[in-house]
């Protein structure tokens, strides 16, 4: 593996997020709210979207710098006409060992089984609560939790390993947290609850509607006794069972930041590179892309680009910082 690319502040490029759409059919509102993203709302057209050829070309760039995990997010992926010959031109790509996606789950009941056969080695789908009412209330299209539990057990029938993310809200879903730790306890599913972050500037984000995840995992540990677990150098800290069945992951970047270990770069779908998912700006390889530059040409620009990188927005969080006009999440993926 080659040597990586270090920040300016030592952090290693190790991985790379992948937008292929920004159209979703879910309107979640931490991500989506549908006054923002409703009818009018201008989607990107489909010549602006970098082709699957085009993001393998920069998958492979990445990669010889030292890149060796890809995610594929949205959006919602799984939108994108033929996605899993992405999938597969992604794994054929030398150093990258690690090939996953991030769904809603809605759609992966019919395309889990092509998944696995392109050659992605895990999956991860976001599910805020197993309670019906509370599920639709938050992902405000009508699609049920019957239809994302379709699409785990048909990922699991297929082999795909899988983790299971909620984001949780005060007010909203915090009831619901022993559910999904008692539903996806025995099951050999990951399941990681996620702090409910300021990306973008269109969910009206409010630190009195984060539940922490000392919080969290209070929850949890008063009916289902947990104990710290190894560290993967993930985003996530996480617990095991002490009954030895499973582990749940919590992903605070809220209270517990760990700007100080991030090693992700994040592609937008038209080709834009973002070095911060609270980033206010990106670096478009699009235009590089398509100007006739060499694959010199774009391997010096992400250089230049992550060794500029001196990000750590969660670490400096405040007033000031949350009311910045930042990214949207369905434009990075997350």
């Amino acid at each position: 593996m080659p040597e990586p690319l270090h920040d300016a502040l030592k952090r290693p490029l190790r991985y790379l997020r992948i937008s292929v759409t920004d159209r979703c059919n879910f309107r979640c509102r931490y991500c989506m709210p549908r006054e923002v993203f409703g009818r009018d709302h201008r989607f990107l057209p489909r010549e602006e979207l970098l082709t699957f050829e085009e993001i393998e070309r920069l998958a492979r760039a990445f990669a010889s710098l030292g890149v060796h995990k890809i995610r594929i997010t949205g959006g919602e992926p799984l939108l994108r006409r033929d996605v899993e010959r992405l999938v597969a031109l992604l794994a054929a790509i030398r150093g990258i060992d690690e090939l996953t996606m991030t769904t809603n789950g809605s759609l992966l009941a019919a395309k889990a089984a092509d998944l696995a056969a392109a050659g992605l080695h895990r999956i991860t789908v976001s599910l805020d609560s197993l309670d019906d009412d509370v599920f639709k209330s938050m992902n405000d299209a009508d699609i049920s939790v019957a239809d994302v539990l379709a699409g785990v057990d048909a990922a699991s029938a297929v082999g795909l390993p899988l983790k299971v993310n909620a984001v949780v809200k005060r007010g909203v879903n915090e009831g619901g947290i022993l559910g999904l730790a008692r539903h996806f306890k025995d099951r050999g599913h990951v399941l990681r609850f996620v702090e409910y972050m300021d990306v973008g500037h269109s969910n009206g984000w409010r630190l009195d509607d984060v539940v922490p995840a000392g919080e969290i995992l209070a929850t949890v540990n008063a009916e289902l006794p947990i104990e710290a677990h190894t560290d993967d150098g993930g985003v996530a800290c996480r617990y095991r069972y002490r009954d030895g069945t499973g582990e749940i992951g919590v992903v605070a970047s809220v209270t517990r930041p760990f700007c100080g270990t991030c090693t992700r770069a994040r592609l937008s779908a038209d080709g834009v590179l973002y070095t911060c998912l609270f980033a206010t700006a990106g670096h478009s390889l699009r235009d590089l892309l398509r100007n006739g530059s060499s694959d010199a040409d774009v391997e010096a620009a992400l250089r230049e680009i992550w060794t500029n990188r001196a990000d750590r927005y969660s670490e400096i969080r405040s007033d000031a910082t949350v009311a910045l006009p930042k990214v949207e999440m369905s434009y990075i993926g997350g």
